[in-house]
Order: structure tokens, then C-alpha cells, then sequence
């Protein structure tokens, strides 16, 4: 592929990927295959990138492949670097990446993070001010520990030349839209083909399938009582309250859910809640405590009183099977 003849005497652009401890490979790939594609199609070096670590060395990655990094105080000059992340984040505050990111962004150079990295971000103080996004699992935690800091279910956002994404396959999408800034629409399209990307996603797309699919309904107030229930986690409403925002009495939205669910809408938005509450158990070292609030219980015992009745064992024997499964 040829590219417009101002660009072919452009020099490479460099990119830095700061990995942490069990970073998401998915991640990982999706920010780098994009880049590695353009190379190849281009027929020249359009970017270069390097892997680099808190003190280098090897990093484990949350599915327990191994790579091998530089440390930051071997880091070349970028032009933009990103935090890839996933796993493990509440008590990564990487000293030397924090400050290192703090002297990028007084330099002017971008600075963005994918999945769970955004909170690396954050704490660096780089944030403050702007829009971002991160993976939806840990949306919730993030504002509860940023309450100041404006966070959206978007794929990706550029907020002030802070590029935000929540991971996963979204990745690929922020780095088709770097491209394409870079170079235009017709190598970042050329890219996305290569990848059997058949459509290059919009920054303001939401993350999850759609509840339809996710349920197999196609029944807008069951849908939207539904969304209603995923975003009252914390602090449930009411049945009846869920009800009258769809346009029905509790008696019509019970018949529905029996109807296409075979339980009561009591049931099915408690299992929702016991269900994030299991994600945290395994997922996150908060306080069994903590978890219990997060998911609208009043008290940890509150919490085992209903896990244990869903799951036949308690939050703590919970934790402890996942763990012992995964050291």
C-alpha cells in the first residue's frame, strides 16, 4: 500500500507500552497487532514501540504468559505511551511509572492507558478534569476511589490528548483511530481489514452486548428494567419504583419476568447483585465488607446470609477456593 506522498518521508513514531503485573494480553495485542499491521502494509517503519516495566524484566500477564520488558529507567524518548493493565489494580501505585507519566505529560507527549491502566492515570493525577473511560467491571470502583473525575462507558475517549480505553478488543479501536490521525483514514481501514475488523468502531459506542442479547429478550420494558437494575447495583430500588419507570404495575412486570424468565423480578435482580458480588470476591482484594455494600447488602453478614443460601458456602470459603485454585 502506498501512502500519500507527503508521509513517505515520515519518521517512525515511537510508542511506550508500561506493563504491570497481570496486564491483559488482549490488551496488549490489540494496541501493538494495529501498529506491527501498518508497518507491514506500509512497506517501512511508520512506529516503533517497546515494551517497558516498573524495573523491567519479567512480567506475568493475567492469563500467565511471560514477557520480558525494559526497565523505565532505560526508556527511550516516546511520543506517546500507554499503561496496559487489567487485573490486580487496587494496590498497584508503581512509584517510578507515576512519576514517569507525570514528566511525559508536563513534555507534552500523549499519555493513555487501557482496561484497569486508566487508574494508574488517575493516581498520577493526570486525569483531573477530564473524561475517561475504563473497563466496565471496574467502572463502580473507579469512581468510588476518583469521585472528581468524569468516567464514561465508552470505548475510548481523547480527552485533552488523554487517550482513555476499556481494554479488550476496544484497544484495537482506539489504535485504528491513532492511525488514522497519523495517517489517514484509508491505512487505518486497510489495518482493520487485516484484522477481520469489519467495522471500526466510534469512541461513544457503548462496552457490554446489548441486554437483549445478553438475555434473549427483545421486550423494551423488560430491557429497561433491567439496565435499571444494573445501574442501581449499589442501591437497589424498588421492584415497584423499577415498575412504574417502565410504564407498568408491579403485578404486569412480575407476569413478564415469570413469563420469560421463570422467577421473580426479586430474584433475578438479587442474583444480579450476588454475582458482582462473586466478580469482586475473586477479582479484588475490598473487604468482604466492602463488597457486601457495593452490591446493596447492608452488612457483610447481610451478604453471607444470602450467598450462602444462593451458593451453599460463604463469601470468605469463596475467596479462598478461587485463591487456592489460582496460586
Amino acid at each position: 500500500m502506498s501512502l500519500p506522498r507527503e508521509l513517505t518521508n515520515a519518521t517512525a513514531k515511537r510508542v511506550g507500552l508500561l506493563i504491570l503485573p497481570e496486564f491483559s494480553m488482549m490488551a496488549l495485542a490489540g494496541a501493538s497487532e494495529p501498529l506491527r499491521a501498518a508497518n507491514r502494509l506500509a512497506g517501512k517503519p511508520l512506529y516503533e514501540w517497546s515494551l517497558l516495566s516498573e524495573t523491567g524484566g519479567v512480567v506475568n500477564s493475567s492469563s500467565g504468559f511471560e514477557l520480558n520488558t525494559l526497565p523505565l529507567d532505560l526508556a527511550l524518548s516516546f511520543d506517546r505511551v500507554f499503561v496496559v493493565a487489567s487485573l490486580d489494580i487496587e494496590h498497584q501505585r508503581p512509584p517510578k511509572m507515576l512519576r514517569y507519566l507525570q514528566r511525559a505529560s508536563a513534555r507534552g507527549i500523549t499519555v493513555g492507558a487501557f482496561s484497569t491502566g486508566t487508574f494508574i492515570l488517575a493516581r498520577a493525577g493526570l486525569l483531573e478534569g477530564k473524561r475517561c473511560t475504563l473497563h466496565w467491571e471496574s467502572i463502580n470502583q473507579f469512581a468510588e476511589e476518583f469521585p472528581g473525575i468524569t468516567v464514561t462507558r465508552e470505548l475510548y475517549v481523547n480527552h485533552d490528548n488523554r487517550w482513555t480505553c476499556a481494554g479488550g478488543t476496544a484497544a484495537i479501536d482506539l489504535m485504528l483511530a491513532q492511525i488514522a490521525l497519523d495517517y489517514g483514514n484509508p491505512l487505518a481501514t486497510s489495518v482493520a481489514e487485516q484484522f477481520l475488523h469489519a467495522r471500526i468502531r466510534a469512541p461513544e459506542e457503548h462496552q457490554r452486548m446489548s441486554i437483549q442479547w445478553r438475555f434473549g429478550i427483545h421486550d423494551r420494558r423488560l430491557t429497561a428494567a433491567i439496565a435499571l437494575m444494573e445501574d442501581h447495583l449499589e442501591k437497589p430500588v424498588s421492584i415497584e419504583e423499577i415498575a412504574l419507570r417502565c410504564n407498568l404495575s408491579q403485578r404486569q412486570l412480575e407476569r413478564l419476568w415469570d413469563q420469560h424468565f421463570g422467577v421473580t423480578p426479586q430474584k433475578f435482580y438479587l442474583d444480579l447483585r450476588l454475582n458482582e458480588a462473586r466478580r469482586l470476591l475473586r477479582e479484588s482484594t475490598q473487604s468482604i465488607a466492602s463488597i457486601a455494600y457495593s452490591c446493596g447488602f447492608v452488612s457483610a453478614s447481610h451478604l453471607g446470609s444470602a450467598y450462602r443460601k444462593a451458593w451453599g458456602h460463604t463469601p470468605g470459603e469463596e475467596r479462598r477456593r478461587f485463591d487456592e485454585s489460582h496460586s
